[in-house]
């Protein structure tokens, strides 16, 4: 029989029979095992070595003076002693064993049948499963404290969630009253500013001949920058009424063709000042669209002015086409009769400029507010940086998109794609908020 217990085992017998102790011993003498035997006569003996040593399996007598094997089986259990207990018993019944490995026993026996290789079979059996018991209570206690710990953490998690959310409370909450201080102030800052503007334009007009050529040019000075300022305090007033979810669109039907000329037109003077040429090239059957005039306008008049403000030399040019929902499934060569009936669904409008170009890495950031390709106090080009940001939003609330396309010292080109009509829906309003990266999380179409 192959030993596969090469540790010498410690055993203690439990028989107040001197004669079946003996018997025991040369038994467990002539097994394979290396042991090393002790012996108690009494339950109480045996109690008190238990208790101070460390044994590898007790073969214990049921029938003691003054305690039985099952009594002193329930009481090594509990005091926490998991070595294994072999009962061994002159006579019995199943019953009996049933209770004894309920107690906590690891095998029962009556000593009538007990041999060299019982004794073997009953002791590596028993010392096996004790083994596997003790694997299996350390990894329950292993998980038991990873439980623990991962209960601590969960509760820390927790309690850090709560705390995140009340801080993004709080800043929802002074974002908001900070938008609405914006607004206030840029409604009581116009005010005044008007009047400056106003009282310019009716000395310069009116008081020709009557002012010197420095006071007419200071009077001059005192109206561009007025305007600028207006120019910064209009957008700053648009910024904090859509970071405030304030602002609402105001479809209506009009002319976009006629839209952008009569905007180019506005700026030419400003593009004249840089001796630059506004090009428009428009290419589309039906110019009538649904959408707000007045914010369509603002979105020209922003990619306009950053083109003609970042472009030394060459020219800006505003593109005009339809976009039909079917010219990609559709063979390039149609009949005019299918051009005729094509579906126009949306319009794209480009501005596009031979201007300092922007690079790829300020490309990832030129919507953010307040972002600016030179962010330093003495840029060469002044303004708040709001332009695009606004624009982006303004986009996106009419379910339309934005890129932009730049080689730096070539120049940029940004698309806008809009559909031809828009409808004002409780989406449309949720939109009402800058996004930064280019990222809205209330777009369920993103």
């Amino acid at each position: 029989m192959l030993n596969t217990l090469d540790e010498q085992l410690k055993i203690l017998i439990v028989d107040d029979d001197a004669v079946d102790r003996m018997a025991l011993k040369r038994a467990l003498k002539s097994t394979d095992f290396t042991v090393t035997i002790s012996e108690a006569g009494d339950a109480d003996s045996a109690l008190s070595q238990i208790t101070a040593g460390q044994y590898s399996c007790i073969f214990l007598d049921y029938n003691l003076p003054g305690k039985n094997g099952l009594e002193i089986t329930n009481q090594i259990r509990n005091q926490g002693i998991r070595v294994p207990i072999l009962v061994l018993t002159g006579q019995g019944n199943e019953q009996t064993a049933v209770e004894l490995m309920k107690a906590g026993a690891s095998d029962y026996l009556p000593k009538s049948k007990l041999s060299t290789d019982t004794i073997a079979r009953l002791i590596r059996s028993a010392i096996s499963m004790h083994r596997a018991e003790e694997i299996v209570a350390t990894a329950n206690k292993n998980l038991r404290e990873k439980n623990r710990l991962l209960e601590k953490k969960n509760k820390e998690l927790a309690r850090q969630r709560r705390y995140i959310h009340q801080q993004n409370l709080q800043l929802q909450e002074v974002s908001r009253l900070k938008s609405e201080f914006l607004a206030t102030m840029s409604h009581e800052l116009r005010t005044p500013l008007n009047a400056i503007i106003g009282f310019s334009q009716i000395l310069l007009g009116k008081a020709k001949g009557t002012l010197s050529p420095v006071q007419t040019d200071m009077m001059s000075r005192v109206l561009a920058n007025g305007r600028n300022l207006l120019e910064l305090i209009n957008d700053i007033l648009s910024f904090s009424k859509l970071e405030a979810g304030r602002l609402a669109l105001e479809p209506a039907s009009f002319n976009i063709a006629e839209l952008a000329t009569t905007t180019a037109e506005e700026l030419q003077s400003l593009a004249a000042q840089k001796s630059l040429d506004i090009d428009i090239d428009i290419d589309i059957d039906n110019p009538v669209v649904i959408n707000d005039r007045v914010r369509i306008r603002q979105i020209l008049v922003n990619l306009l002015s950053n083109a003609i403000k970042f472009t030394s030399q060459g020219s800006v040019k505003i593109q005009l086409r339809e976009i039909s929902a079917t010219a990609a499934s559709e063979p390039k060569e149609r009949s005019p009769k299918k051009e005729r009936e094509k579906s126009t669904d949306s319009i794209q409008l480009s501005v596009i400029d031979t201007g300092c170009g922007i690079s790829e890495a300020d490309q990832l950031y030129i919507f953010d507010p307040f972002h600016q390709a030179d962010q330093k106090v003495t840029r060469k080009h002044a303004g708040t940086g709001l332009g695009l940001a606004i624009t982006y939003s303004l986009v996106k609330m009419m379910h339309g998109n934005i890129s932009v396309s730049s080689i730096l010292e070539e120049g940029t080109s940004f698309t806008i794609e809009l559909p031809r009509k828009i409808v004002i829906d409780e989406e449309s309003l949720s939109l009402c908020s800058l996004t930064y990266n280019g990222v809205e999380e209330t777009d369920s179409e993103e």
